[in-house]
């Protein structure tokens, strides 16, 4: 029994509003309480959450590689057979999970997970599956997307993944920690790139019949990007990145544009010194971030809040910090970011993803090996 107590009394030293899943905590934020309730623990460095049709059930994937159907009471089913195998190395293993537009019919999800060559050195893929009716396993998983080269050893994949409206696929890309790739054609390290359901590459892409070139990228210049989603109003792809030490910034990319990195960044090498390759914060024919953070709170997660429930989160984006540990609430006119509050501080924990829910509520995972999802609401004033 000793074992046990003493991994109960490490979560509740680690979580300690959390140490108890039934209880709801009460929070402040700037337009009243933020409800907090515990829907579920015991995840394994869970990464992304996916909305299942007809109800609150949903799609956890878990870093070291599982896919699980948590259910709107919190249970946590087992692990979903099928998945592929995953190379759960540094920041690697399976990653974002997204349903097909057209799930009700054809039962398709689409995964993104850190995949390993021959000689070692990594780079995400993206496969898809059906789910199966008795929800259990996923059959006939195929991958759609490589990056190529692999060129990780064990960093920045990037990976979140969203469909638009008109059916294409967007794959938000880090460059696997080799700042040079991001501006290297050639390669799709450090890219947005835009296919179709498929894998197959649609006509119109920006590239298409350019001589060494990727044909899948839209932009590129990005750094590591672990935040994408469809704008609800204007239904142009957002992505967000970390930078280096300062500079983490928000983009809405738009087709064959260079978003800078390495060449333009807002931020300095974790040894405190500049990037090699930098130039400035503005570089002329690169384009500035739409926002930036000069102080990196670690971003990763993105969702648009669109949903009548809570009024006063209306036209207001949320992003998860995992560095400073805190829910980002951005309030926007327009495309503009007009006010940033940040939430969750309390309960000092890595904020890996966050989701709305069909409910209304905020739905946010915690990156820890004992993770967390959590459902937040409002008490407003």
């Amino acid at each position: 029994m000793l074992p046990r107590v003493l991994t109960t009394l490490t979560a509740a030293a680690l979580f300690p509003l959390l140490a108890h899943a039934a209880s709801e905590q009460r929070l402040p934020s700037e337009d009243g309480e933020l409800i907090v309730n515990t829907v579920a623990q015991g995840l394994r460095q869970p990464w992304a959450l996916a909305f299942l049709p007809g109800g609150t059930d949903m799609l956890v994937t878990e870093r070291p590689g599982n896919l699980r159907i948590i259910s709107a009471d919190g249970k946590v089913g087992p692990a979903i057979s099928g998945v592929p195998k995953v190379w759960y190395e540094g920041q690697g293993g399976l990653l974002d999970v997204v349903l097909s537009p057209s799930f009700p019919k054809d039962r398709t999800v689409y995964l993104s997970f850190a995949e390993v060559g021959d000689d070692g050195k990594a780079g995400t893929a993206v496969g898809r599956g059906q789910l199966s009716q008795d929800r259990t396993r996923l059959e006939h998983f195929t991958v759609i997307f490589r990056q190529t080269p692999k060129l990780s050893e064990g960093n920045h994949f990037g990976s979140r993944l969203v469909f638009d409206r008109d059916g294409f696929l967007f794959i938000a890309l880090g460059e696997n920690n080799q700042r040079a790739t991001a501006q290297d054609l050639d390669k799709l390290q450090g890219k947005l790139v835009r296919i179709l359901p498929d894998g197959e590459v649609p006509k119109d892409n920006p590239f298409v019949g350019q001589d060494n070139v990727k044909p899948q990228i839209w932009s590129f210049g990005h750094r590591n990007q672990q935040g994408a989603a469809l704008n609800p109003w204007t239904g142009k792809i957002w992505t967000h990145e970390h930078g280096p030490r300062g500079g983490d910034e928000i983009n809405i990319p738009q087709a064959g544009k260079n978003y800078g990195w390495p060449i333009a960044t807002h931020g300095i090498n974790y040894s405190g010194q500049p990037i090699p390759e930098a130039q400035g914060k503005h570089v002329e024919g690169m384009q500035d971030p739409h926002h930036v953070w000069e102080k990196s709170p670690g971003i990763s997660g993105m969702a648009f809040y669109d949903n009548p429930t809570f009024t006063a989160w209306d036209h207001n984006l949320f992003i998860g910090a995992l560095a400073t540990e805190e829910l980002i609430r951005l309030q926007l006119k327009g495309d503009k970011v007009v006010h940033e509050e940040r939430m969750l501080s309390e309960l000092k924990a890595r904020i890996r993803d966050v989701r709305v829910g069909p409910d209304g509520y905020l739905y946010v995972l915690t990156d820890a090996k004992d993770g967390v999802l959590l459902k937040v609401g409002l008490d407003a004033r």
